[in-house]
């Protein structure tokens, strides 16, 4: 059943759902939306800047009016930010109208590619042991995808490839 033709990336920060997300549309020929960067299109600031003057309370709100608004699209491929899919009305909204996916990766290999980064705000500071702690609470609610792919140790078009195949298949 296909939904709308919707797929809905989700996982950590520095996962490559932006990337994987664009290179999809290209390949399936369906719009992209990166939800980051729709929120900072709408509001005219930086993520990082909202963060740091507005709280991530505000940031949250923002995030969850934009994101539901986009997750109302059809035919298109869109990345959540990082903490998204962490909001259970985003979540609900995502599990039931879209092929949602995990882009799943070792916990290491987030690490590195986020470490010392100013433009992820909930990144900027954190050790890695409380990033690691991030990392495993979020994945509880990355798990509730209806996929997931382990990225690790496989190229950015395997998994465009793996995804196109779960789509085909709907």
């Amino acid at each position: 059943m296909q939904l709308n033709k919707k797929i809905v990336l989700v996982g950590m920060m520095g996962s490559g759902k932006s990337t994987i997300g664009y290179l999809l549309s290209k390949k399936l020929g369906l719009k992209f939306i990166d939800t980051d960067h729709a929120i900072e299109n709408e509001t005219g600031e930086r993520i990082a800047n909202i963060f740091k003057f507005k709280g991530e309370d505000y940031f949250r709100k923002i995030e969850e009016k934009i994101t539901l608004k986009i997750l109302k699209s059809e035919n298109c491929i869109i990345a959540l930010g990082g903490g998204s899919f962490l909001n259970a009305n985003i979540r609900r909204e995502a599990l039931s109208k879209c092929i949602t996916i995990w882009l799943n990766w070792n916990n290491a290999t987030i690490l590195k590619r986020i470490s010392k980064s100013k433009k992820r705000p909930m990144a900027f500071g954190a050790s890695n042991f409380e990033m690691s702690q991030m990392i495993s609470s979020r994945s509880k609610m990355y798990s509730l995808s209806k996929f997931k792919i382990n990225c690790e140790k496989i190229s950015k078009s395997m998994i465009v490839k793996k995804i196109v195949t779960i789509y085909e298949r709907l």
